[in-house]
């Protein structure tokens, strides 16, 4: 019998139950579908074949994330280590599979570390205009003995055209005041006094990310779990509402979640069945707790800003109920 969790350890758990209840709502696609019976739904099968069967273009925003090029078990599966030359080979494979489902103004965001790197640009740069990497601070992880501790990964921002979207304004940040400065008149300059705080454009250096632990609702079992926060920058900087966001690589659900929350449509695509129903599940919660930390009232915040966000908060919008979860 597992051990007992600790009173503030918050990550979900999917006992044998739920995972049968939850796999019945789970789609494995043998023919083309209609966009109808695939949107905000989650798709238990391999991500290749899935694709094959997903409508052509029907995508606006496509999140990958695949396995890094590092050994790493993933529930059931488990991907190894190869060389770079084969790295890349594989991931133009998965390029290649989303590349279809794609709209002409679609962007994509492919994730990855230093190592997966000259993998990414080569391949992203073959078949979009690659526009930025974004690097975020990735705070935990162990020290090494003899080298750099490996504390930041990658997020490379491509288009298909020049006509996408960008919404500059949805993604700014709240940070504190450190040095601020005045007008002539002794007014705060470009910064709010009574909150000591001012927003900032968006940058492609992110240091405000909290990578899910045991105390936070969001966490989940899964060894490479992005954060809500961070997906949540991605959705509202390169869609619109209403908009269908794809992620092939789904994980326990964060993209699928975070775009329910933010009012977008989804199709979300994981090989394995229990966080495909983890997914699901956390779909379900998101119904009831549609709110995403360190983003209040529209608007992301620094770390260790809770005394202030709280001041901030308003009542947040539930999420449009999808028709999976009706």
């Amino acid at each position: 019998m597992p051990a007992a969790k600790a009173e503030r350890n918050k990550t979900l758990a999917l006992d044998a139950a739920e995972g049968k209840r939850l796999a019945k709502a789970l789609l494995c696609l043998k023919k083309s579908a209609a966009l109808a019976a695939v949107e905000n739904r989650v798709l238990q099968q391999d991500m290749e074949a899935a694709c094959g069967f997903l409508p052509k273009g029907c995508a606006d925003l496509v999140v990958l994330d695949p396995p890094y090029n590092l050994s790493k078990t993933f529930g059931e599966g488990h991907f190894s280590k190869r060389s770079v030359a084969d790295y890349t080979r594989q991931l133009e494979v998965w390029v290649r599979a989303v590349l279809p489902l794609m709209g002409a103004k679609a962007s994509i965001y492919i994730c990855g570390d230093w190592q997966s790197s000259p993998s990414i640009f080569e391949v992203a740069s073959k078949y979009f205009k690659v526009r930025s990497r974004i690097t975020w601070e990735r705070e935990k992880g162990r020290g090494a003995l003899a080298n750099w501790k490996n504390a930041s990964e990658d997020i490379w921002f491509c288009t298909l055209a020049e006509d996408y979207v960008f919404n500059t304004e949805a993604v700014k940040l709240k940070r504190r005041v450190m040095a601020p400065y005045r007008k002539e008149d002794d007014s705060p300059k470009d910064w709010d006094e009574a909150g000591g705080t001012r927003l900032t454009h968006p940058s492609n250096l992110w240091t405000d990310i909290t990578v899910p632990f045991w105390s936070m609702a969001e966490n989940t079992p899964h060894p490479t779990q992005k954060p809500e926060k961070l997906i949540a920058k991605l959705i509202l900087a390169s869609s619109q509402k209403d908009a269908l966001v794809l992620d092939p690589f789904l994980g326990s659900g964060t993209t699928a979640v975070v775009a329910a929350k933010l009012g977008r449509r989804f199709i979300g695509i994981e090989q394995d069945r229990d966080f495909a129903c983890m997914a699901l599940k956390r779909l379900e919660l998101a119904t009831a707790s549609p709110g995403i930390q360190g983003y209040v009232d529209g608007v992301f915040w620094e770390r260790n800003t809770l005394g202030e966000q709280k001041k901030a908060r308003k009542t947040p919008k539930k999420p449009r109920k999808s028709a999976l979860l009706a």
